[in-house]
C-alpha cells in the first residue's frame, strides 16, 4: 500500500521515542496499532460489502437475462399451437364424442357371442 522501508520505519520510530519519550511511546504504539487494526477491519468489511452488492448485481442481470430467453422460447412454443386447427372448444367435444364412442363400442362387442 504505501512504499515504506525499514529505514523510513527506523527515523520514525527514533522521532517518535524523542517525542514521546520512552515511558509513552508503548502505550502509543499500542494505541496506533489498535487503529491500524479496526482501519484494516474497516476497509476489509467495505471490500466484501462492495464485492457481494456487484455479486448481487451481476445475478439479478443474470436472472433477467434467463427469464427473457425463456419467455421467448415460450412464446416461441406456443406459437405453433396457437395456429392448430384444433382449438379449445372442438377438442372438448371431440373428446366428449369420442368417450362415448368408446363405451358404445365396447357395449357392442361384449353383447356379440362367438359362434364356433
Amino acid at each position: 500500500m504505501f512504499d515504506i522501508g525499514f529505514f523510513e520505519l527506523l527515523v520514525i520510530g527514533v522521532v517518535a521515542l524523542l517525542v514521546l519519550g520512552p515511558q509513552r511511546l508503548p502505550m502509543a504504539a499500542r494505541t496506533c496499532g489498535l487503529w491500524l487494526g479496526r482501519l484494516r477491519r474497516t476497509v476489509g468489511s467495505i471490500q466484501s460489502e462492495i464485492r457481494e452488492e456487484l455479486r448481487m448485481e451481476e445475478l439479478k442481470r443474470t436472472t433477467a437475462i434467463e427469464k427473457e430467453q425463456l419467455e421467448r422460447e415460450l412464446r416461441e412454443m406456443s406459437q405453433p399451437f396457437s395456429d392448430s386447427p384444433f382449438e379449445t372448444g372442438t377438442a372438448d367435444k371431440a373428446k366428449g364424442s369420442g368417450e362415448a364412442g368408446i363405451n358404445t363400442d365396447e357395449s357392442k362387442t361384449s353383447d356379440k357371442k362367438e359362434t364356433p
